[in-house]
This record gives C-alpha cells, sequence and structure tokens, in this order.
C-alpha cells in the first residue's frame, strides 16, 4: 500500500462541509460515518456486499433535488462492477461515488484484493461514463477537493486510499440496522 489517509480524518473532513446531502455508507465506512455523523439523512447497510453504489443510484434518480454521496468499499464495488457503466449511462449529476480503497476486504479478515494497482476504479469509472473522477491519498488534496465535488453537479467518482486496519470505532451493527433508524431515515426524505 502507498500514501494513504487515515479513514477517520478522512471522513471527519467531509462530514464537517456536508449540509444535507443524503450519505450511504457501507461496511468499515458505515461504523466511522455513525460514529462522526448524526444526520437523518444518513443511510447505512452492510448486508448487501457490492450494493451501495445500487442503492445510491436508486436515490439519485429519486430524488434529483438532493446530492448524494456513497462511500463504497474497494471490495464491496468489486462484487458490482457493472454498477458503475450503468450509472455512467444514465449519469446522475447530483452523485458523489467515494470509493474507500485500503486494498483489502477488512470486514472479511482482511483478505487482499487481488491485482489491485492505484488509479484502477477511477481509470473504470471514467471508462464507464462518470464525467469527473479523482484519485486522492492525501489529507490536504481530499480537504481542498471536497468543496469542489460538493459543489459540482456532474457525475462524480473518488478513488479514496486509506490506511487499512485499526478501528477506532466498534462494529455495531444492530444499530446501523435498527428499525428506528429506518423509519427516521424515510421521514427525513419525506420532509427534506
Amino acid at each position: 500500500m502507498k500514501k494513504a489517509i487515515d479513514r477517520t480524518d478522512a471522513l471527519l473532513l467531509l462530514n464537517k462541509s456536508r449540509t444535507d446531502e443524503i450519505v450511504v455508507s457501507v461496511y468499515q465506512a458505515a461504523t466511522t460515518w455513525s460514529n462522526l455523523s448524526k444526520s437523518k439523512l444518513d443511510y447505512t447497510f452492510t448486508g448487501a456486499m457490492g450494493q451501495a453504489s445500487s442503492h445510491a443510484l436508486g436515490l439519485a434518480v429519486g430524488r434529483p433535488d438532493k446530492k448524494i454521496i456513497v462511500l463504497d468499499g474497494d471490495g464491496s464495488l468489486l462484487m458490482n462492477l457493472g454498477s458503475l457503466v450503468t450509472i455512467g449511462n444514465i449519469k446522475p449529476n447530483n452523485l458523489i461515488h467515494c470509493v474507500c480503497v485500503n486494498e483489502i476486504y477488512e470486514t472479511n479478515g482482511s483478505i487482499p484484493i487481488p491485482g489491485y494497482k492505484e488509479g484502477l476504479f477511477s481509470n473504470i469509472a471514467k471508462t464507464a461514463g462518470y464525467e469527473k473522477c479523482y484519485s486522492i491519498n492525501d489529507l490536504n488534496e481530499w480537504g481542498k477537493l471536497i468543496p469542489i465535488i460538493l459543489k459540482n453537479k456532474k457525475l462524480t467518482f473518488i478513488e479514496l486510499h486509506l490506511k487499512p486496519g485499526k478501528k477506532k470505532f466498534k462494529d455495531n451493527f444492530k444499530q446501523l440496522y435498527s428499525t428506528e433508524k429506518r423509519n427516521v431515515f424515510i421521514e427525513s426524505l419525506k420532509r427534506n
């Protein structure tokens, strides 16, 4: 693994800049995000590996008035690479697809991602039709990019290189999947 950012630091910067965007997060990003953000517009799940981008696409199409940010994982995206082509064809200008790259299946025992090369995902996304693609491995660069992508009105992809391991937050899947959390999200979508 080359230069990378601490996951908590990266997501903390995003959370500080976020206003009323809907954030879809999965796996380790979901655990970290749910401890940093208390927004009612957070949609977290970990039970359908590879489906984050598809869920985000549905929200982007269904709510064109809202910016949608998906915090996907590299292992998760590999389970559904075809979603990049579908998203690239539809081109929702309110979708930011951020893939947290740590080069391992962290949730499943830190098994290495086979054949990963830096820029792999952003190059695939660009070829699939994403209009703005970035590969970020520096916290300062990430901090400068966040306000740009939040104002941007183009389908955007970010390959965000994060350091693996060293969880700062405990997995709390009951909290992530609680009926109350789901109902709060649904009601927030209706009101916002």
